[in-house]
């Protein structure tokens, strides 16, 4: 069954690339073998620890990823019956797309692989290079004018942030408030984000990379077109945009994943532009799959190429159709969360996204500016076949970066807003690694502000990585519920950091709507964790029926900033009143008891007559009186919130009267 379904997919790839397969003549230089089928092969889909690292394994086992053919490595028979015929280089080899890649003038050559017999098909994939014809132009010039950042660098972080940014890193972050982020502790650290581009110009060297340098949080890099393990000497876009994710020049320029670990692969030769750097690139992410990467950020793209029998169309930013989009989507497939430039050809006469950003499963990231406006050069969607692209947008107009002069600066292009974006992503999934990269992207999508009216533009728009944040922990969070003599016991399973606080909130059978009944405060430190927590509510003078129990977390509690997270909500059944010793003797009770600060607990009279001259006074233990409360009490037992809050922890007694009449005092325990 597996080998009919390679054999089936290459004939798809076939199929889908035609323009590929015309007469592979020596006017090309480099082409691609389309193999037939695995066989002849040692590899094995039940030991795949020979080609794929633990973590990669890991990463499928977690996320239930079946292994399949395209897992399996191209035959090194075939391989080596390729590299044995004279004249042939092999330059990669793909076994997601079970082919390799090749450079000979020769046809005879070409002929003897032809011949063989395993090989489905050779087809030039780029021209040999000509000394009348004139080098390609940068494509990535326009990227590379990088501006000085005019204001001066921020010497203070603001209060309550752990980076200090700098003034403009500091507005990208605040356009997704993802300093929130940051700030609890999610901030890249372990994991591994693979970036493919057209080199990596003096990563090793630039002050933006101090840091990770020094901390050997570049894993591993590989040249695909040349080769070869050095990518410091090669085109400078990929620095830039390693920069934004990487940088770490407090003040002045810090990234969106500053403590992540990275994976360097150039893909891209940027003196041309021919299907070979689609080859390449998916070599590349076969390479970020092998190594256990959780993340694809790439800002490349393919539409034109210099012979015009390549092009493509509209039409064929579908999803389905060329080289780049079949690897990207087999990325996604296997678990990656592959991010990618919609395109800069917005104002162009081109204007669409452009491939492997049409993929179904590729996340094609549009470009505003630090305000949310939209850039004018940034891709159109939809794709051909109509479904939503860009997806989602982020900061690539005047984007903050690292220059190859070593200083900060700014620069233009969707280049920019793919890694910023991938960046933050990286921090989100962090905190929430029991969910795939699917669900990750949900998260991203439904916390965008044009989630519920996406457009062709920016897709469903500006993700705020706080509620998507709060999205996640919701899905993640559980509540449950026993109830026992007259005691429910109230458990659930969160994650939090120190500064939180949980609400528990409870609506009786005759209430309309939830009552805050407690408060804790968040035991973890300043790192998010996962966490449980019990809560015990003693039920008094409450008539049978269902009772719910809903728990609220404050993932922020600065009243500016105040947000709040219905984590989940339960019920209990009491089918008989509680008959405690507090319901039959007592006439004031007041819960919980101790209660914690800040927040205001429940009492209950328990009489059912009516008194318009209730009174209840609030003394420390010293007997001052602090504070009276008057209250107009209907008849039936009285619920509802204790009037008063003190400043500090300490035992105080509360009086019930009634007219001139002393009925009931209670001590009240206050814990701060």
């Amino acid at each position: 069954m597996q080998t009919r379904k390679l054999i089936h997919f290459v004939f798809i790839l076939l199929l889908i690339s035609s323009q590929l397969l015309f007469c592979a003549t020596a006017q090309f230089s480099r082409h691609i073998v389309w193999l037939k089928n695995k066989g002849n092969n040692s590899f094995t889909l039940s030991d795949p620890s020979p080609y794929l690292s633990a973590r990669a394994i890991t990463r499928r086992t977690r996320y239930a990823v079946q292994l399949d053919s395209t897992d399996l490595p191209v035959s090194p028979t075939y391989v080596a019956a390729v590299r044995a015929i004279p004249g042939v280089t092999v330059l990669n080899v793909s076994k997601w797309l079970n082919a390799i890649s090749i450079q000979t003038t020769s046809s005879a050559a070409l002929a003897s692989i032809q011949a063989l017999p395993y090989v489905q098909q050779v087809a030039g994939l780029a021209a040999r290079p000509s000394p009348l014809q004139p080098v390609r132009p940068d494509k990535f010039s326009n990227q590379l004018i990088v501006s000085p950042i005019t204001s001066t660098p921020s010497s203070e972080k603001i209060t309550g942030d752990f980076y200090n940014y700098g003034t403009n890193a500091g507005l990208e972050m605040k356009l997704h408030r993802a300093e929130f982020l940051h700030n609890i502790g999610l901030r890249g650290s372990g994991m591994q984000v693979a970036v493919l581009d057209g080199g990596f110009f003096n990563y090793n060297t630039l002050p933006a990379f101090d840091s990770v340098n020094r901390k050997g949080q570049i894993l591993s890099t590989w040249d695909f077109v040349t080769g070869n393990a050095t990518v410091s000497d090669d085109h400078p876009h990929g620095m830039q945009c390693l920069s934004t994710i990487a940088a770490n020049i407090p003040g002045q320029f810090v990234g969106k994943a500053p403590q992540a670990f990275f994976h360097l692969f150039r893909t891209e030769d940027v003196n041309s532009e021919y299907p070979i750097e689609e080859f390449n690139w998916v070599c590349g992410a076969e390479r970020a799959d092998t190594e256990g990467a959780d993340l694809i950020s790439s800002s490349l793209g393919y539409y034109d190429f210099d012979n015009p029998v390549f092009n493509y169309t509209y039409a064929q930013m579908n999803g389905k159709t060329t080289l780049a989009v079949k690897g990207a989507d087999l990325a996604a497939k296997k678990g990656l969360l592959v991010f990618n430039s919609a395109g800069n050809e917005g104002a162009a006469s081109w204007r669409y996204i452009i491939t492997p950003a049409d993929g179904d499963s590729v996340v094609a990231v549009g470009a505003v500016n630090a305000a949310g406006a939209i850039a004018g050069f940034s891709s159109y969607g939809p794709s051909s076949d109509g479904r939503i692209k860009p997806e989602l947008a982020s900061v690539g107009w005047q984007a903050v970066v690292q220059s190859t002069s070593g200083t900060i600066g700014v620069a233009n292009g969707t280049s920019f807003s793919c890694p910023n974006l991938a960046g933050l992503a990286t921090c989100l999934w962090q905190g929430f690694p029991e969910f795939n990269n699917i669900k990750i992207v949900d998260a991203l999508k439904r916390s965008a502000n044009r989630y519920t009216n996406p457009n062709d533009r920016i897709g469903y728009g500006i993700p705020d990585m706080k509620n998507a944040f709060a999205y996640l922990l919701a899905e993640y969070a559980t509540v449950s519920a026993t109830i026992s003599n007259c005691k429910v016991d109230l458990s659930w399973r969160t994650k939090d950091v120190a500064g939180m606080q949980f609400w528990i909130e409870r609506k009786l059978p005759s209430e309309n709507t939830f009552q805050k009944i407690g408060q804790l405060n968040a035991t973890s430190l300043n790192v998010l964790t996962n966490k449980n927590y019990t809560y015990q509510d003693e039920l008094n003078a409450i008539n049978p029926g269902t009772i719910h129990y809903r728990i609220t977390q404050v993932i922020d509690t600065l009243t500016a900033t105040r947000q709040i997270v219905y984590l989940d909500s339960t019920t209990v059944l009491l089918t008989s009143r509680c008959a405690t010793t507090d319901d039959i003797a007592s006439l004031l009770w007041i819960y919980p008891n101790p209660s914690p600060g800040n927040t205001k607990a429940q009492m209950v009279i328990n009489s059912v007559e009516a008194a318009s001259d209730v009174k209840l006074t609030l003394h420390d233990r010293g007997g001052r009186l602090l504070a009276t409360h008057s209250l107009n009490k209907p008849a039936g037992i009285y619920r509802g919130e204790l009037p008063f809050i003190p400043t500090s922890s300490g035992v105080y007694t509360i009086t019930l009267w009634i007219g001139n009449n002393k009925k009931e005092s209670k001590d009240w325990i206050v814990a701060y």
